[in-house]
């Protein structure tokens, strides 16, 4: 029997109104049935053959160009932000100061980035790098995340932990309050209990935490700083990395709220909600410090 798809097409849902672009992961012609990832969003779904349909060369580019202007208009919100910062700062010192002596570098939270989906995280690192977030990033799937933030927080040290992948709402289910219909929420919420065995102090570590339609009261109520999905929206791929980094270079002296954050990502509050939260961004003096800090925060 030939089939109208074949893992790694390109598809929509039509029951769905084509919101949202899908790449097939795996197909089960008995049941005809096909598991999907969102190209751009960190949501896995089934769906029915019969559901789906094809996306042109043509509709995925102007889709992925309608994407890439709000992941811009993003960055040029968390541009802004930092020259803001920057100004505030400098601020600060006094005017007598040599203006040598002004000189500094800078020392950022550093972050670790553990992803359920190897691509995603893939796109995060870059992202990340281009941020200038200092970051270690690792695959690991969201059922094993439990066992394995305990030894990474212990061997990476960060300041910021994101805990990501996949998730999603089994709308087949009633009962949004229930763990038991969501795909990974129960096992962030494991991680994040975990992570806070390690360390309780909600600004020492800072928690990120979720995917599509997390259960975000329940990460909350775990521990974490800031979750998805408050309205169970989609989130992007991106909306962690822009928490994080927020928080990253948030001066020490100064605190996030929840909605500052929620305007850095792209689906905004709906998607991403947390507590107030202090900021771990810090200078420090002499310059020449800067380069062996770098390297020295890049190789553990």
């Amino acid at each position: 029997m030939t089939l109208p798809f074949q893992p790694g097409d390109y598809v929509t849902r039509k029951s769905y109104a084509h919101d949202i672009v899908f790449v097939i992961r795996e197909i089960f012609p008995g049941r005809r049935m096909a598991v999907l990832k969102g190209v751009d969003v960190r949501l896995i779904a089934d769906a029915p053959l019969d559901d789906l349909e094809k996306v042109s060369a043509e509709a995925l580019a102007e889709r992925r160009q309608q994407v890439q202007i709000l992941e811009e208009e993003s960055l040029r919100l968390i541009r802004q932000d930092r020259e803001w910062l920057k100004e505030q700062n400098d601020s600060l010192e006094p005017d007598e100061v040599d203006p040598e002596k002004k000189s500094y570098f800078e020392w950022p939270s550093k972050v670790l980035h553990l992803d359920g989906d190897p691509d995603y995280l893939r796109k995060c690192m870059d992202l990340y790098h281009k941020l200038s977030v200092p970051v270690v990033g690792l695959y690991v799937r969201e059922a094993e995340m439990a066992d394995a933030v305990g030894p990474l927080l212990a061997k990476t040290k960060p300041n910021i932990l994101v805990l990501t992948g996949h998730d999603g709402f089994l709308k087949r289910r009633n009962a949004a309050d229930s763990l038991a219909n969501y795909r990974h929420s129960s096992h962030y919420m494991e991680a994040i209990k975990a992570a806070r065995q390690v360390e309780h102090d909600l600004d020492t570590l800072v928690i990120v935490a979720g995917g599509c339609q997390s259960h975000f009261e329940a990460l909350l109520a775990a521990g974490a700083n800031f979750a998805s999905s408050p309205r169970r929206v989609m989130i992007h791929t991106f909306d962690p990395v822009f928490v994080a980094q927020m928080i990253a270079f948030t001066p020490i002296h100064q605190t996030v709220n929840a909605l500052d954050v929620a305007k850095r990502t792209i689906t905004g509050i709906a998607g991403m909600g947390g507590i107030e939260t202090r900021g771990g961004y810090r200078r420090g003096m002499p310059p020449a410090f800067k380069n062996w800090a770098r390297e020295a925060r890049e190789s553990h």
